[in-house]
């Protein structure tokens, strides 16, 4: 299950997207800290959903830009 949905990202305003990465990528930082130092993490899986989560994110992101230059 994704942290984010789909529909709510493109719901969020671009500040609310912008502060929202920031706080998935301190956590995805924290957790691949937490592996290199040789402890475990409660949910593995979780790795995988916070990268997939940000992609989407700078996906949308990308994509509302692309369509304000073509508007222009």
């Amino acid at each position: 299950m994704p942290i984010v949905r789909l529909k709510d990202i493109r719901a969020m305003s671009s500040e609310e997207r912008r502060k929202r990465l920031g706080e998935l990528r301190t956590e995805l930082v924290r957790l691949k800290t937490m592996i290199k130092a040789g402890g475990s993490i409660d949910n593995p899986a979780r790795v995988r959903e916070l990268r997939k989560t940000i992609a989407r994110i700078l996906t949308i992101e990308n994509e509302k830009k692309l369509a304000m230059e073509e508007k222009q």
